[in-house]
């Protein structure tokens, strides 16, 4: 029987399943500013889809300096996580928020 990281690993080889994940993650950062869940969610996708080692080759990132800015206390620039998503199949996007929508339509 598989412990649940395994599983959670292989669910993310699935690249909706990582969108998914990462997307909830994002979310969640937004909420209560936990940037560390994030970082998880990101390291838990690059471990899915070969390692940190793999994605360190794909984004031309030094591997060292990838685990640090990852890590639970990593504080990556925006361009970093930039490429790391690029490097991972995905990218950040902006979308308005419900409240903010509600409020433009009464304007």
């Amino acid at each position: 029987m598989r412990n649940f990281k395994d599983y959670h690993i292989a669910k993310l080889k699935n690249p909706r399943e990582a969108r998914a994940y990462l997307s909830l993650a994002l979310a969640d950062f937004q909420k209560d500013n936990d940037a560390e869940s994030f970082l998880l969610a990101i390291r838990d996708v690059a471990q899915a889809q070969g390692g940190i080692g793999k994605l360190a080759q794909e984004t031309r990132l030094n591997r060292q300096n990838l685990y640090k800015a990852l890590s639970k206390q990593g504080n990556p620039q925006l361009e970093t996580i930039s490429v790391v998503l690029r490097g991972l199949g995905f990218r950040l996007s902006v979308e308005p928020l419900k409240e903010f929508n509600r409020l433009s339509a009464a304007n």
